[in-house]
């Protein structure tokens, strides 16, 4: 018969503390019943033909029941546990006849209403040497097992092991994913910062450029010259716009395009006052857009407002809404007579091919000359969400 004897393990205070923190490393104490546990004690019971197994772990000052097959108990002292006996010994624990055993003859399991008078516990034992608790099987009858019966409880033991070590790595998986998922948070954060830090300078550096060529058109007076210098300064005024309520934005990651676009063009009105000429109106939807996608839509705005504001007339309006495919429709109209019936898109300025490449980098197309059941004309560029 396999040896049972049993050499207890020399336990020491600090040994103790160790072993203690093992024990809540898994983090399994007080938890709710759990199948798998209990799939594992009713075999054991029914290897045995005992009336009771259960799977404990020996806490400070209790010892405390994962499982409890045949008892209803969930918890126990230490002081007259059995368990807590096994957790200190390197190999199995067995009593044939605790009334005969001196081991057990005082315990009062064993002496009192209980009656205890057969346990095998088997110590449910780390991978780096802590006993956490036991396997056992308990009757109230005394009995004889063999060498076999001995080695498949030790193997259910170390099923029960392998469920807590299963049930560890994946807690760990789980903190590991979420600290990555922080740190990812944390470095987007930062290059959204920098980002931003990025277009103040560049919204810095626009609006230093946009009043040089104003101080250059006024001193070039009144002059075809002028006049391009004064539209090349309202359009750097207005790229330097869309830097800015980038900046502005609080969201990580979106922005609401309602919202950037009402700022805007709220920005792009006093930016472009002409006389006898309304402010801008936004009919826009609310939708998230990704940050790095609503800088082409803020310079598409920007050119397209710029040139009705020289060359249409009334009321200029952005439109920001659903398209019939279920992607975006970005719509600048005035009440002007609307383009030449000749006008072709491809052989535009450097506006539309800005318009153009622009509506390209968000995966869209343009379309001018566009006529709604207002009377209204402008362009609309289509794209995707």
């Amino acid at each position: 018969m396999m040896s049972v004897s049993a050499q207890p393990l020399q336990i020491s205070s600090d040994t103790e503390a160790l072993r203690l923190a093992a024990v809540r490393r898994y983090d399994i104490l007080d938890t709710p019943p759990d199948g798998s546990f209990d799939r594992i004690t009713a075999i054991a019971a029914s290897l045995f033909s005992a009336p009771i197994s259960i799977i404990s772990l020996v806490d400070h000052d209790r010892i405390w029941f994962k499982s409890h097959h045949g008892l209803d108990v969930e918890q126990t002292d230490r002081l007259p546990g059995l368990c807590a006996s096994a957790v200190l010994q390197s190999q199995p624990w067995l009593l044939t006849d605790a009334k005969t055993d001196v081991r057990s003859l005082t315990n009062p399991l064993v002496a009192g209403e209980f009656g205890l008078r057969f346990y095998l516990g088997i110590p449910l034992r780390t991978h780096d040497g802590f006993n956490l608790g036991t396997l056992c099987v308990i009757d109230h009858a005394p009995r004889t097992v063999n060498d076999q019966q001995i080695a498949d409880l030790t193997g259910l033991a170390s099923i029960v092991m392998d469920q807590m070590e299963l049930r560890l790595s994946a807690r760990r998986a789980v903190a590991d994913l979420e600290l990555v998922i922080k740190q990812k948070d944390a470095a987007l954060q930062r290059a959204v910062l920098m980002a931003k830090e990025v277009d103040h300078r560049v919204m810095n550096s626009l609006q230093l450029t946009s009043g040089l060529l104003q101080v250059q058109h006024r001193t070039l007076r009144n002059s075809q010259a002028a006049e391009q210098v004064a539209l090349a300064a309202a359009r750097v005024s207005a790229i330097a716009l869309v830097h800015r309520h980038i900046y502005m934005n609080e969201n990580v990651g979106t922005t609401d395009c309602k919202v950037y676009l009402e700022g805007l063009c709220k920005d792009l009105s006093e930016t472009l006052r002409q006389e006898n000429r309304p402010p801008i109106v936004v009919e826009a939807i609310e939708a998230p857009i990704l940050t790095q996608r609503i800088v082409p839509v803020g310079l598409i705005v920007a050119e397209l407002v710029t040139n009705a504001a020289k060359h249409g007339d009334g009321t200029i309006t952005v439109s920001f809404k659903r398209s019939d495919s279920g992607g975006f429709s970005l719509s600048v109209l005035d009440e002007g007579q609307g383009l030449p019936a000749n006008y072709d898109a491809a052989k535009g300025g450097l506006g539309t091919r800005v318009i153009t490449a622009m509506s390209e980098q968000l995966g869209g197309h343009l379309l001018a000359g566009t006529v709604e059941s207002s009377g209204r004309f402008g362009f609309t560029v289509l794209f995707p969400e």
